[in-house]
């Protein structure tokens, strides 16, 4: 009896130890569980944050480059094909949209020169203040939009780009540019690029060209190129000095690229600032300290300003400049510079 009992006993005392330790060991896995579910997560992330890292990074390769100043290849045809009643459907359907949506939608028509597309941008743009992100595809359409010949679409695109990366047009926002130019080398480059966006919309032009400067004699080729695209986006009097002496004198020829076609077709600059940029171009050509390729870069950027075509021959640009009479031009003499 007291064997059976003992039995029973032992097996009653067995079962709670079973049960504790079944219980025990799902315990003992879940912790386990939960951090190869984190790890995994993570994977996750950083692959999405790789695949929008190297979106931008795609995106500024072919930036970098981009055909310069010397190139013959034909710029892209931006003729509308859109319809008034088409417009007008556009923007209800664009009104039923997210904010992120409704920016790229409008951006693209407004590439395409679609009617009434700059007009919603502009309306727009206050409503879309903390509620855009700077995506790889929102990014694309900005750089996009800066190919265009039409400068209003230029402006909205740069507009657009600061909404996107939270810049309000303040002090503020210069000082957070200057400290990641300083701090953050990953962010200079595009920090030293929307730094002279910033500038060219009125904030602080004389403290945004004193920096570029400062970078654009930095012992870092990519940091000389990135400022030499904050000068072309500033659009100053001058910043077309400075890209000029940058065109004749920086030791890299990507920079000098750059800077030539800053001058001739990138950037903010109007067509009567590139303009008056010719006398000193026609300078240049008697520069006996320039080689072959930083001249035909100079040829080149003369073509692409004013659309006329003289081949290497300078008394030939001379003569048609000095009988030039476009309502336009008007003569500004940089500092260090004479007059051709």
């Amino acid at each position: 009896m007291e064997e059976s009992t003992g039995h029973h006993l032992g097996a009653s005392i067995a079962a709670p130890k079973s049960q504790a330790a079944s219980h025990r060991r799902p315990g003992i896995r879940i912790p386990w569980l939960r951090y190869a579910s984190f790890l995994v997560l993570l994977a996750l992330l950083s692959t999405i944050a790789g695949f929008q890292s190297a979106h931008f990074r795609n995106a500024l390769d072919q930036w970098r480059t981009a055909a310069p100043a010397n190139s013959s290849a034909p710029a892209p045809a931006l003729v509308s094909t859109s319809k008034p009643s088409s417009a007008n459907m556009d923007a209800e359907e664009i009104g039923r949209l997210a904010p992120q949506q409704q920016a790229e939608r409008l951006l693209e028509l407004a590439i395409k020169r679609h009617e009434n597309s700059l007009e919603l941008i502009n309306q727009k743009l206050a409503s879309w203040r903390g509620h855009l992100e700077s995506t790889g595809h929102l990014f694309n359409l900005v750089l996009s939009a800066l190919k265009s010949d039409d400068p209003r679409v230029r402006t909205a695109a740069v507009e657009i780009d600061l909404e996107a990366s939270n810049l309000s047009k303040s002090h503020q926002s210069v000082t957070r540019l200057l400290k990641q130019i300083q701090n953050d080398p990953h962010s200079r480059y595009l920090s030293l690029w929307r730094l002279g966006a910033l500038g060219n919309r009125g904030v602080e032009p004389a403290t945004v060209l004193s920096n570029l400067l400062r970078y654009s004699h930095d012992a870092n080729q990519q940091t000389r190129f990135w400022a030499v695209e904050g000068l072309a986006m500033l659009g100053t009097e001058e910043s077309i000095d400075s890209l000029l002496s940058i065109l004749a004198h920086d030791p890299a020829q990507q920079v000098r690229e750059r800077a030539a076609t800053g001058l001739a077709r990138s950037g903010l600059l109007t067509g009567e600032q590139r303009l008056t940029a010719v006398p000193q171009l026609l300078n240049l050509l008697d520069d006996d300290s320039l080689d072959p390729g930083t001249l035909g870069l100079v040829y080149s950027t003369l073509r692409a300003i004013t659309g006329a075509s003289f081949g290497s021959n300078p008394e030939a640009w001379r003569e048609w400049w000095a009988h030039h009479d476009a309502p336009e031009k008007r003569v500004h003499v940089p500092k260090g510079l004479l007059l051709a």
